[in-house]
């Protein structure tokens, strides 16, 4: 998992690619990408099939975007995404909700995106202590 803390007035999409480059530069390179609707526009389905990214995004119902249609939505990967999307929503409630980034008391945002990269840790050692077996 990656954060990006963004300003405001930039887009989603501008984050995500800012975030993808920055795989790009660990070597990691994914084959899909989930996304919520707020991505679904035809420069950011552009950006990953130039990547060669398959772009698991929520439609909007009524936009025709090339890159993402039917040929991308029949497979059973494509509904296996939009079904994960919710357990990645519910992380982003928890780091709202206590870990306190709904609004944060910090100014600036790299004291923002600190405060981000504590969260996501904290919430990952929160993870790693629920896989542990109980010994009893």
């Amino acid at each position: 998992m990656d954060l990006k803390i963004t300003a405001a007035v930039d887009t989603e999409t501008g984050a995500a690619k800012a975030v993808l480059d920055r795989q790009r530069r660990k070597r990691i390179r994914p084959s899909t990408l989930g996304a919520d609707k707020g991505y679904h526009s035809k420069d950011f389905v552009a950006h990953l099939r130039r990547r060669k990214i398959a772009p698991h995004l929520a439609m909007i119902d009524g936009r025709k975007t090339p890159g993402l249609d039917r040929r991308t939505t029949r497979h059973d990967g494509y509904a296996v995404s939009q079904r994960k999307r919710k357990r990645v929503e519910e992380i982003f409630g928890w780091i709202k909700a206590y870990g306190g980034l709904r609004r944060t008391l910090v100014r600036g945002l790299g004291r923002v995106q600190l405060h981000a990269y504590l969260v996501g840790a904290a919430y990952n050692l929160l993870r790693l202590a629920r896989l542990q077996p109980m010994t009893g």
